[in-house]
């Protein structure tokens, strides 16, 4: 008889029965995904490839990019398989793999908006000494750091996740998570609570924080400029806020369902907000940087004409 404190599968029990409407959902995600995989990809090649946009700019963009794929093929195979699927159980092993991937995506999310805030706001405020403080190099080291940190820390709170005894396995959500693995403990928490808590401080609160003022310095800035110097601002620092204020709402969504009793909710509507922030962000940031930046959205006409003429 298996001992009820190792569980060796979850239920995922918030995906709704949806008959036949399965198959078209299917091919709406399925479309979803490979529009997210082939414009982050665009991005990426059209970055490495034009000598004159490795700059700290673009290669941050790049790095968003290159997370978006990391986050999107970490979750849609399963998704896309659970779809159509009457049943819902996942491996102990395939969970703890799921979760690190999509915290460990949510995180590098947030410290690449962080650094990428730095970044404008040397631009904004220091443009003299842009060149000397943002070198590739510095752009390299500070990308490596944005990935690395949260590699660290989401793993510590994934050890300890996997080593507390459960006395349940259904998982009220569409993906494994870490909150909802706490919920089925046999014995305190306490632990799990303070090590989430440091973490969350350093790959969130830090970055929002560290942002926000970043923007209040820019908005300081602008206010004593000219119509041309706030409009060059604007152009540049747009499409990073609407990456990092979409990213902070579906995040904040997803972190909101997780505290309140998900069972009061309409399961189709409770899916949704569960699933925002693994699919809008990796959607939208291709869009808003190669249709906003003069620089990409210049070389990504290139290549589609390109394209044109040698079909």
């Amino acid at each position: 008889m298996e001992n009820d404190t190792f569980m060796s599968h979850f239920d995922l029990t918030l995906y709704v029965n949806i008959g036949y409407y399965r198959y078209p959902a299917f091919v709406l995600c399925f479309l979803l995904f490979a529009f997210i995989v082939t414009a982050n990809l665009v991005i990426i090649l059209i970055i490495s490839r034009e000598s004159t946009l490795h700059e700290p700019m673009y290669i941050f963009i790049a790095c968003l990019s290159f997370n978006s794929l990391y986050g999107s093929t970490g979750f849609f195979p399963r998704f896309l398989m659970d779809l159509l699927s009457d049943s819902h159980l996942i491996s102990r092993p395939a969970c703890f793999t799921q979760i690190y991937v999509i915290y460990t995506y949510a995180s590098n999310e947030m410290t690449i908006l962080g650094i990428m805030a730095y970044d404008r706001y040397v631009a904004v405020c220091h443009p003299l000494h842009y060149h000397n403080k943002v070198t590739p190099r510095a752009a390299y080291v500070l990308a490596a750091l944005a990935w690395i940190c949260p590699a660290f820390t989401v793993g510590t709170c994934l050890y300890l996740a996997i080593r507390l005894p459960l006395c349940g396995n259904e998982i009220l959500k569409v993906y494994c998570a870490i909150w909802n693995i706490a919920k089925l403990s046999c014995v305190t928490t306490s632990i799990n609570n303070i090590t989430g808590l440091f973490v969350a401080t350093i790959t969130v609160f830090l970055p929002l924080t560290y942002v926000l003022y970043t923007y209040f310095r820019i908005l300081l800035v602008c206010r004593k400029s000219s119509s041309e110097c706030k409009s060059k601002v604007l152009q540049t620092c747009l499409p990073h806020t609407i990456s990092f204020v979409s990213y902070s709402v579906t995040a904040f969504c997803d972190i909101a369902l997780s505290r309140i009793n998900v069972e009061k909710l309409n399961p189709f509507f409770a899916a949704i907000l569960s699933l925002e922030f693994v699919m809008i962000p990796p959607v939208l940031n291709p869009l808003v940087y190669g249709l906003k930046l003069p620089e990409i959205r210049r070389h990504i006409f290139r290549m589609l004409s390109w394209l044109k003429t040698t079909s």
